[in-house]
């Protein structure tokens, strides 16, 4: 079958440490080690495939092991994928650092995903698909073609812009029909816009913000819709003519290192299940998200549909 959710972006080696507290400078602590996939693209196509959504995955690997257990993973969990290797390059990896309340610092390298070109991509998912989703580990000419071309075509192109990156290129947004940052890449966003009025917005400011003025915000940046995502505190959802406050769940994380992927490919397969409803999706890529966080990993620790299902009905009956 064709997939209805189409995500092109990055896979990235985790290699993740898990201590009671970070280290300071210069000190040395021990922990346990877990390596497992990763990468916010590959993540959210997981999360999204888990979730219900027929998904493919398009991304480039290095020719080395982690390239080849990338393989061994989509094949496992049964997510349709378009790899394309590249000789020149190395699989992307990351190093993970989680400490005991769940709170993680990374460090990324690329690799091979800024390698992933427009000619790479196959055009015909992109057309056929009900919900495009890039993110910001790929090279953003790449990105600007996929969401141009799922535009046109009529599919929801979603955008998730993290890393926030220096070299972030404004002129995305006119593909995009639903942007999906967390706080730090929302306040990097708006104040680098020329008519959002602002300069010195901070992260911290947020969750506090009054709803209409962040709704009037969220509209200066010229996106239908525009979600941001507020970790503890849920979401905000604004639509061109509504807005909302979406509480999180409260859950004990485990590992806080996925929640934001698990939260966008949970919103991709959410908009496939409820008809293109954003608030439904949000609501559900919410429940997708907290469960995410109480399992160690990224991509392993994205929860099925059934598990999902018995969540959400659950906290109905609480």
């Amino acid at each position: 079958m064709s997939p209805s959710v189409v995500v092109v972006g990055s896979f990235i080696q985790d290699l993740a440490f898990f201590t009671r507290e970070f280290p300071r400078p210069g000190e040395t602590v021990v922990g346990d080690f877990r390596a497992g996939p990763g990468g916010k693209g590959f993540n959210q196509a997981v999360a999204a495939s888990r979730a219900g959504a027929i998904t493919l995955f398009i991304g480039a690997l290095g020719l080395d092991a982690f390239g080849v257990g990338a393989h061994k993973f989509a094949r496992t969990a049964g997510l349709q994928v378009h790899f394309v290797d590249k000789k020149k390059e190395a699989t992307g990896a990351a190093v993970i650092s989680i400490d005991a309340h769940g709170q993680n610092q990374i460090i990324v390298s690329l690799g091979a995903n800024l390698a992933l070109h427009k000619r790479d991509v196959p055009i015909a998912p992109l057309r056929k698909a009900s919900v495009v989703v890039c993110q910001g580990e790929s090279d953003f000419r790449t990105v600007a073609h996929v969401l141009k071309t799922a535009r046109a075509a009529g599919a929801v192109t979603v955008l998730n812009p993290a890393p926030m990156r220096a070299d972030f290129d404004l002129a995305l947004l006119k593909h995009t029909e639903v942007l999906i940052p967390n706080e730090t890449e929302f306040t990097a966003l708006a104040n680098q816009l020329p008519r959002s009025g602002v300069r010195t917005l901070t992260p911290e400011a947020l969750p506090r913000m009054p709803a209409d003025r962040l709704h009037t915000l969220c509209r200066a940046f010229g996106v239908p819709v525009v979600i941001v995502t507020l970790g503890a505190q849920g979401c905000f959802v604004s639509e061109p003519d509504a807005y909302v406050r979406i509480h999180a769940h409260e859950v004990e994380a485990v590992d806080a290192t996925g929640a934001g992927d698990a939260f966008v490919g949970g919103f991709a397969a959410g908009l496939v299940r409820f008809k293109r409803n954003v608030c439904e999706a949000a609501h559900f890529a919410n429940a997708v998200a907290a469960l995410a966080v109480t399992q160690p990993g990224t991509a392993t620790a994205m929860p099925t549909a059934r598990e999902i299902t018995r969540f959400l009905k659950k906290r109905d009956h609480a």
